[in-house]
């Protein structure tokens, strides 16, 4: 089932909670804010400049796995280079694929070169199960007759 809804409506419905925090703080804040906010990214801002992502994944495999202390190192000295985000109009499939052909599981929702959100697959798959709920309830109702041609 293609899914043509601009995710500008995904973040509507999701609310506008942004949470971010900046390249200097250290590793041990950002899991203590992932963990208060039970999220699993944090935009990593420099002012109003987005500078990469931090996610629970970036800990497990560039802190834990090397040895590094989380309360000695910068989120700076961990991020990747490359930033994959998409737009207020890009489509939920759109963001699917993505996410696929960038193996990410966040991607930070830029309008204008603001940060206005961000999506994470498991938002993008709660979207899509609730639209085929929402396509089957109507098939049945047609085909109950609950629903004039």
């Amino acid at each position: 089932m293609k899914s043509s809804v601009p995710i500008s409506a995904l973040l509507h419905h999701k609310g506008a909670a942004l949470w971010s925090i900046a390249p200097e703080a250290t590793v041990f804040e950002a899991i203590q804010l992932m963990a208060d906010k039970n999220i699993g990214s944090l935009l990593v801002m420099s002012g109003d400049r987005l500078v990469g992502v931090f996610t629970e994944r970036d800990y497990t495999r560039k802190m834990a796995l090397q040895g590094k202390r989380s309360k000695e190192t910068q989120v700076r000295e961990i991020l990747s280079g490359k930033i994959v985000s998409v737009t207020p109009q890009h489509t939920v499939e759109e963001c699917m694929r993505l996410m696929t052909e960038n193996r990410v599981r966040h991607l930070p929702v830029l309008d204008n070169g603001k940060a206005v959100g961000v999506v994470s697959i498991g938002d993008l798959v709660n979207w899509t199960i609730s639209a085929q709920d929402a396509t089957i309830a109507q098939m049945e109702q047609y085909i109950a007759g609950g629903v004039s041609a």
